[in-house]
C-alpha cells in the first residue's frame, strides 16, 4: 500500500518542525557528524577502486574529491 499525499505531506512538516526545534549546538554535531560519516563511506570507496593506495595516498584522493565537490557546488 502506497503513502497518501497528505501523509506524506505531513511527516515532512513534522521533520521541518522538529528540525525547527532542534537546538543550534545539536543541529552542528550532526553536520559534523554527518561528514565524518561521509567522508568514512568515501574513503572505502577509494580504497575498493584503488586497492594499492596507502593511506596517506587514499586522503589525498578524498581531499582532491571534496575540493572537486566544493568547486561544483559554488557553480550552482
Amino acid at each position: 500500500m502506497e503513502p497518501t499525499k497528505e501523509l506524506v505531506d505531513a511527516t515532512y512538516w513534522e521533520r521541518v518542525e522538529r528540525a525547527r526545534q532542534t537546538p543550534p549546538a545539536e543541529k552542528i554535531l550532526a553536520s559534523l557528524q554527518l561528514f565524518e560519516f561521509t567522508s568514512q563511506v568515501m574513503a572505502d570507496g577509494i580504497r575498493s577502486q584503488f586497492p594499492q593506495a596507502d593511506e596517506r595516498r587514499v586522503q589525498e584522493i578524498l581531499r582532491q574529491r571534496l575540493a572537486l565537490g566544493r568547486r561544483l557546488e559554488d557553480r550552482l
